[in-house]
């Protein structure tokens, strides 16, 4: 099964890239960067709700009742003429759901990363975030995925051979932002390009972004 990034590279991810800015109003290869960078990180806390028992079954009902797939058989339909109020509305509680209070904070770093404002990003999100699911749904049923333990492997699946994209494993950090030194000093020397190296100024800055 191919991973994540792979499905933005192929012929679906680029209609999936090109509508989302288009309905959007973003730069395409701006876009591009935000969904590559984001996706994983998604897919990444989904991953970690979904490694308990409540979480699992959270996931496993919304993608069987409301997000299984079909959301791809029709992407022209969707982005024709601009996205529906309702998609966004279900983006924006899937973003709620899966990020919870570090939303703004993943947003912002996307943002210096990707050079669009948080509020863009999380406009693109919020239109991603049904068809990231839709994705998942149509691969549950594709592969017969029934228990928890399936849907994890699902998920660490799609994550799986990714490990190596510098793009994931800094969006990780910051998911995995916890209050420790080491890593509020590299993400914050990432984001900052090591600007502020001064006591509190790092962990002040990611702590405001996480609302520590």
């Amino acid at each position: 099964m191919s991973g994540i990034l792979d499905l933005l590279n192929s012929d679906l991810g680029k209609q999936i890239v090109s509508g989302v800015s288009g309905s959007t109003g973003n730069d395409t290869n701006k876009t591009s960067s935000v969904l590559t960078m984001a996706l994983p990180v998604l897919m990444k806390a989904m991953e970690r709700n979904a490694s308990s028992p409540e979480g699992a079954a959270g996931l496993m009902g919304a993608l069987e009742k409301k997000h299984d797939g079909s959301i791809l058989d029709n992407l022209s339909g969707l982005f024709n003429g601009g996205v529906d109020e309702s998609v966004k509305q279900d983006g924006a509680g899937i973003l709620s759901h899966v990020l919870g209070s570090k939303q703004s904070g993943v947003e912002q770093i996307i943002g210096q990363k990707s050079g669009l404002d948080a509020g863009s990003v999380g406009n693109i999100l919020k239109v991603a975030a049904p068809i990231l699911m839709g994705v998942l749904g149509k691969q549950k049923k594709e592969q017969n995925v029934n228990s928890s333990n399936d849907l994890t492997g699902l998920l660490g699946g799609l994550l799986g051979g990714n490990e190596a994209q510098n793009e994931q494993s800094f969006l990780e950090k910051i998911l995995d932002a916890d209050g420790d030194g080491s890593v509020i000093d590299d993400v914050a020397g990432m984001v900052l390009g090591g600007s502020k190296k001064k006591s509190g100024g790092l962990g002040g800055l990611l702590g405001g972004l996480f609302g520590k």
